[in-house]
């Protein structure tokens, strides 16, 4: 029989080998949504360009991204900002730039650790605050700095993410300026990527702050448009660089290794990125939609999580939770369910959508954690007509296809938190 992986999808032809493998996922979280129609009639009409893009990005696209940074109190001229195809890209040509030993949060996206190791530089997580993702504890930071020091490493770079992937959460500024400062006391550059700080659930009353507001000098800021702006199918990034001399080196390294590898941006996907990120009123109206959905998707979604008796802090940006099913351990080893692989297996199965296990964002195998995304909860099987309905219903979580997934997801939990008070004590 013919294995498939449970949170990406095998080409054609190809079997993964063994679980988890890094060219399957766990991808960024997509809306769930047919494309913009103004973005797909602005890719179409640049689909006849046959030249090549420059590596870095042409100046059309290198100007909207300095003008979307300047409308978020980030004063950026096109010299120091560059364009690859995914923050993949760019986070891979920064980690080669900067060298060293590379410092992450616990738990972290699940594609920044693998272009680190890919490079041969050792990965060291970090843990972070009881209320926040993202941003490792500066206490904590300070002691891992020092312990790789004594043991002969050499931390250099600090990737962080105010607004988090995986655990959906968004860094307090009080917290963001002692890690900052922490960071900035032992020497580290910080990259924060950025991807999802325009999808605040609630934008008054939650506070997102940039590292490069508090750290100019010291912070380079990268930002996947598939996160709010573009389709993950058509792969674009933007990184913003220092205003000064060492960033102008980075800069300069960062643009060789992007050369090296061929990492352009496609003609028809850089005019797309360029409209999205001068945000007219077609972008910022879906985007403003968008986020309201899948907020309400996330709150339901939570609120299913923890009545089943699991753990999940509130979501506060993004298309996904992070849940700790520990507190249901029992009534999981009753399903064979033991570590945070057999999770993703078995909550897979049961909710028919992808559930990748916290140890693909750096958490401890035998932790029971799994991020949810809200993506799939729109009814990822429906036509683009029914899922585009999602944006105009007045309640989304009254339409048919949302309600069977939300049912499922409670039905699953329901029956985990039911198994959990009759199982025996041991």
């Amino acid at each position: 029989m013919r294995r498939t992986d449970p949170v990406g999808h095998a080409p054609e032809g190809h079997d993964p080998v063994g679980h988890g493998p890094v060219r399957y996922g766990p991808h960024l979280p997509d809306d769930g949504l047919p494309v913009l129609p103004e973005l797909s009639a602005v890719l179409a009409a640049a689909a006849d360009r046959a030249h090549e893009e420059p590596a870095g990005g042409a100046p059309a696209l290198l100007e909207a991204a300095c003008g979307y940074w300047d409308r978020r109190g980030l004063p950026t001229d096109p010299g120091h900002a560059a364009a690859a195809p995914g923050a993949n890209a760019l986070l891979l040509a920064l980690t080669a730039a900067l060298g060293g030993d590379v410092l992450v949060p616990r738990p972290c996206a699940a594609w920044w650790a693998p272009y680190a190791r890919l490079l041969g530089r050792p990965v060291f997580h970090v843990p972070t605050p009881a209320e926040s993702g993202g941003v490792p504890d500066p206490y904590a930071l300070l002691e891992t700095v020092r312990r790789v020091r004594a043991e002969g490493g050499d931390p250099r770079l600090l990737v962080l993410s105010v607004a988090d992937d995986p655990s959906g959460t968004v860094a307090p500024p009080e917290l963001l300026h002692e890690t900052v400062e922490a960071a900035a006391g032992e020497g580290l550059h910080l990259v924060s990527d950025e991807t999802w700080r325009d999808t605040l659930h609630d934008p008054h009353a939650t506070v997102l702050l940039s590292p490069a507001e508090m750290l100019p000098e010291r912070v380079t800021v990268v930002t996947d448009l598939a996160g709010a702006l573009l389709p993950p199918a058509w792969p674009a990034a933007v990184a913003r660089f220092p205003a000064s001399a060492a960033g102008d080196g980075l800069h300069a390294r960062v643009l060789d290794v992007l050369t090296a590898l061929g990492a352009r941006v496609a003609a028809p996907v850089a005019a797309a990125a360029g409209y999205a990120l001068g945000e007219p009123e077609p972008v910022t109206a879906r985007r403003s939609a968008a986020v309201r959905l899948h907020a309400r998707v996330a709150a339901a979604a939570h609120a299913a999580v923890v009545a089943s008796g699991a753990t999940a802090r509130p979501p506060q940006a993004g298309r996904h939770l992070y849940a700790d099913l520990g507190p249901l351990r029992d009534a999981l080893a009753a399903e064979g369910v033991g570590d945070a692989q057999e999770l993703e297996d078995f909550l897979t199965d049961r909710l028919g959508m992808p559930a990748p296990g916290g140890h693909r964002f750096g958490d401890d195998l035998p932790a029971l954690r799994v991020r949810l995304a809200t993506g799939p909860l729109l009814g990822g099987g429906t036509g683009g007509e029914r899922r585009a309905e999602c944006l105009t219903a007045p309640d989304p979580l009254e339409l048919p296809q949302v309600q069977r997934a939300l049912i499922t997801l409670k039905s699953v939990f329901g029956d985990l938190r039911d198994a959990q008070r009759w199982e025996p004590p041991r």
